[in-house]
């Protein structure tokens, strides 16, 4: 376990600091976890700047939110990670970015519609660029439980969602590896500024 503990904050830290040097990751925003067991996950702990991780910056917490390092506070936004965690134990890593782009697109649409690009063959079972993918817009909440049941019960209906936008707030995905979901937090963001670019192009 401490093998796998020592890794993983590793390759969040690392991941951090890539989205902050996109802008991905303003001021105190956003969060990172990875599965650590059947029932454990790592997660960023409260207020921590996710360009300058340390080894300080995290904490262990069970897949019902609570935190199992005493002391530590989780974020607030916890549940929407360990909502993933339950719902598929090949989930290996959750990510949340703040990035311009998706905040823009979550203000001024319901979901976003990407069709034809390349880059949509990033994530598992997309093997052509000939394919719709669609990225939906949750309204934001502080009430994080009923924002959790939202999401829970969408994916129900649509499982092969590979991320969502919360309005005004930012992007969730996932992967079966931090690496997985690194690889998708970056052709996400790709795909974004082309749906923006073409909104402008469009007017």
């Amino acid at each position: 376990m401490s093998e796998m503990l020592s890794r993983l904050r590793t390759e969040l830290i690392a991941a951090g600091q890539f989205f902050h040097s996109r802008g991905w990751v303003p001021a105190t925003s956003s969060n990172f976890s990875a599965r650590l067991g059947d029932a454990e996950i790592l997660i960023t702990s409260s207020g921590q700047h996710k360009g300058k991780l340390d080894d300080g910056g995290f904490l262990r917490a069970d897949l019902q939110g609570n935190a199992l390092d005493e002391g530590k506070r989780p974020s607030a936004e916890t549940g929407l990670h360990t909502v993933m965690y339950r719902r598929d134990p090949a989930i290996g890593c959750v990510l949340h970015t703040h990035s311009v782009n998706a905040t823009v697109l979550s203000m001024r649409l319901d979901q976003v519609v990407c069709d034809g690009y390349e880059v949509q063959k990033a994530f598992p079972a997309v093997d052509t660029h000939d394919s719709h993918l669609l990225i939906p817009v949750f309204p934001n909440s502080q009430d994080i439980p009923a924002l959790a049941a939202v999401v829970d019960a969408y994916f129900d209906a649509n499982p092969h969602t590979v991320g969502y936008l919360i309005r005004g707030h930012g992007l969730y995905t996932w992967g079966a590896t931090v690496a997985d979901a690194l690889r998708h937090i970056e052709a996400l963001e790709f795909l974004f500024e082309c749906v923006y670019r073409q909104m402008l192009l469009d007017r």
